[in-house]
């Protein structure tokens, strides 16, 4: 009964069409059937009235809206006498706003709950009590009690033995993660079957979690892009409609067939198909762990010819190891790596945890730093020690040691390069490897379309070239300061283009982009408020899923708006020779908007992503059989 009540309320105009209409039959069977054509057919004006001012409102803002045949077809029905169909034309205009918002519910589930997953409370535990606080109140280093089956609050660190989350509000990978002491728990996982004990690493607002919910919450306020996909067929149609309409008045000598005619173009599953199709592709793009934050978006991605990518961190793990050290000018290997991961602990690069760790491989002791100041893009000079260090791209460090000199460096290696004391002191060699399913990622979005790839990177020529050599790209810029980046894409002529980044420095290039996408909300929060879409997860391969996504929610899209309107104007053909009476073209034309919306529905494409979850899992497994 609650639950009938709240439709009731939000759908009070369906309601209370039904009610007009019990009422007419009451009236009918109690004989006073002679007020039910004037109960009809005041109601039905009093609805287009409505109707008709939001229209003029649109007309003012320079919106040409379908509503016009709605109201043209509610007036005309009621001066033909035709009150049955007038009050039928109400039915279909607010069942049809009903079935839109249902249908909208229905697409926006993904999106929706991820909003309503989001933890508000986090158990702080104080020895052997535990204090309920909320989220925004947790610190790091704080330990937190997580229950059986509750989401993590934070990001945090596993202190209990083990445990085993579910992660598929992140990955989309419904298989629970197993986790051991020490290993990292994100934000939005949920527990297991056991309590497990977690020390907090960030604080609510930098964690992924919310960061996703801010990102989701942005996405589910942004309009699906009826306008620009729907209105492209509004104003011909209307006008056709119309047409048709007077023509077979004309005809037939009988203003009848007007009402006939229209009330089958209303109201036009152009306002219903592509709202409904936009806003499941963005509920799919959820569910495979792609934030988009609009439905514009997944035209652009469908209609993408190019593609842009950075190198490290995208097209590559970014996560480089230490290759080699060549010290230079009297420098030992220990003194050039100590001071180097000294001066890097102030460094926010890939690199910097690299040499960190390299030298907490070897033992090597860091020594404080006085000062550092970081160059974004370039490197970083610090005071060690009284020690003036130098750590960048050549080009940097040759300003501070113009007796700097460039070192060979084999493919996929990048060199870091050391000034001390305005003297060079060497460099440090790095690799990084290619992510596994790049190149099926490359190969994926030349199949959806995206035929131009290219490289854009920060790193020398050299491994930018040995990278792009094994993806098949042959278009590299290399050594780009993020204004260059910029201005690479901007020149850009087979559009639109998509541009992949995951760092802050890529936050410039990917607003300037057509569409940008960030790999990662986590740690890249610049690039994630300026790209389009978000990768939620470290997986190259949701970008090929992304552009895939985009193709299909416009083709569904289309397919549904051409159902209707194929539909329709066959409809309205057999109207026009006087067939199809005024109530029973009423009655078809909601048949035809419900069958436009379920065709619509198809983009939240539950049943295609298992089909296509479960041809991997054959292609994974058929190696084991044979």
């Amino acid at each position: 009964m609650i639950r009938l009540a709240t439709l009731d309320r939000r759908y009070w105009a369906v309601a209370l069409t039904l009610a007009v209409g019990l009422l007419g039959i009451v009236l009918l069977f109690t004989g006073a059937g002679a007020a039910v054509p004037w109960i009809f057919s005041v109601y039905a004006l009093g609805i287009a009235g409505w109707q008709a001012v939001g229209m003029v409102r649109d007309l003012l803002r320079g919106h040409w809206g379908l509503d016009i045949l709605a109201v043209t077809a509610i007036v005309a029905t009621v001066a033909v006498s035709e009150y049955v169909a007038a009050l039928l034309v109400v039915l279909m205009l607010t069942g049809g706003e009903a079935l839109e918002d249902y249908a909208n519910r229905r697409a926006k589930r993904e999106l929706d709950a991820l909003l309503t997953r989001a933890p508000q409370f986090a158990h702080r535990m104080h020895g052997q009590d535990i204090v309920d606080v909320r989220i925004e109140e947790v610190r790091p280093g704080d330990l937190l009690l997580v229950r059986p089956s509750e989401v993590v609050p934070v990001d945090a660190t596993l202190r209990s033995a083990e445990t085993s989350v579910d992660q598929a509000s992140l990955t989309g990978e419904s298989i629970p993660v197993d986790k051991l002491a020490g290993e990292e728990l994100l934000s939005g996982s949920v527990n297991g079957q056991s309590a497990i004990e977690v020390v907090a690493m960030s604080t609510a607002a930098d964690s992924q979690y919310q960061q996703i919910v801010a990102l989701v919450a942005e996405a589910a306020a942004s309009k699906a892009p009826v306008v620009r996909l729907a209105d492209r067929y509004a104003v011909p149609f209307t006008l056709f409609s119309l047409a048709l309409a007077g023509i077979a008045w004309w005809l037939s000598d009988d203003p009848v067939r007007f009402a006939e005619v229209l009330v089958l173009a209303t109201p036009c599953p152009l306002l219903i198909a592509a709202p409904v199709a936009f806003i499941g592709g963005m509920s799919r793009a959820a569910r495979n762990g792609v934030i988009v934050k609009s439905g514009g978006v997944l035209e652009q991605l469908a209609s993408a010819k190019t593609a842009v990518f950075d190198k490290t961190g995208t097209l590559t793990h970014g996560s480089p190891t230490l290759a080699a050290i060549r010290p230079e000018n009297a420098i030992t290997q220990d003194d050039l790596l100590t001071a180097v991961a000294s001066a890097e602990q102030y460094s926010s690069h890939v690199l910097a945890a690299a040499f960190i760790a390299a030298a907490n491989e070897r033992g090597l002791p860091l020594d404080e730093v006085e000062w550092a100041r970081e160059e974004a893009t370039n490197g970083i000079r610090a005071s060690i020690g009284g020690r003036d260090v130098v750590v960048g791209k050549f080009e940097f460090v040759a300003t501070w040691a113009p007796d700097a000199e460039r070192t060979a460096i084999a493919a996929g290696q990048l060199a870091v390069y050391v000034a001390i004391d305005g003297r060079y002191a060497g460099a440090l060699l790095a690799s990084d490897s290619l992510r596994e399913n790049a190149k099926a990622t490359l190969e994926r979005i030349d199949e959806l379309g995206v035929h131009r790839t290219l490289i854009l990177t920060g790193d020398a020529q050299e491994t930018a070239a040995h990278v792009a050599a094994q993806l098949g790209i042959t278009s590299v810029h290399a050594d780009c300061l993020p204004a260059d980046k910029v201005r690479v894409v901007r020149a850009i002529t087979e559009r639109p283009v998509l541009m992949v980044g995951d760092g802050v420095n890529d936050a410039p290039v990917l607003a300037a982009a057509d569409v940008g996408i960030a790999m990662g909300a986590r740690g890249a929060t610049a690039a994630s408020e300026s790209a389009a879409a978000v990768i939620l997860v470290d997986d190259l391969y949701r970008t090929a899923k992304a552009v895939e996504i985009g193709c299909d929610t416009v083709l569904i899209a289309l397919q549904s708006i051409w159902l209707g309107i194929i539909v329709s104007v066959g409809l309205m053909i057999v109207a026009a020779f006087g067939f199809i009476p005024a109530t029973a073209g009423a009655l078809l034309q909601e048949l035809v908007d419900l069958a436009s919306i379920l065709a619509a529905l198809r983009a939240i494409g539950i049943r295609r992503d298992a089909r296509q979850a479960s041809r991997r899992a054959e292609s994974v497994a058929a190696p084991a059989v044979g």
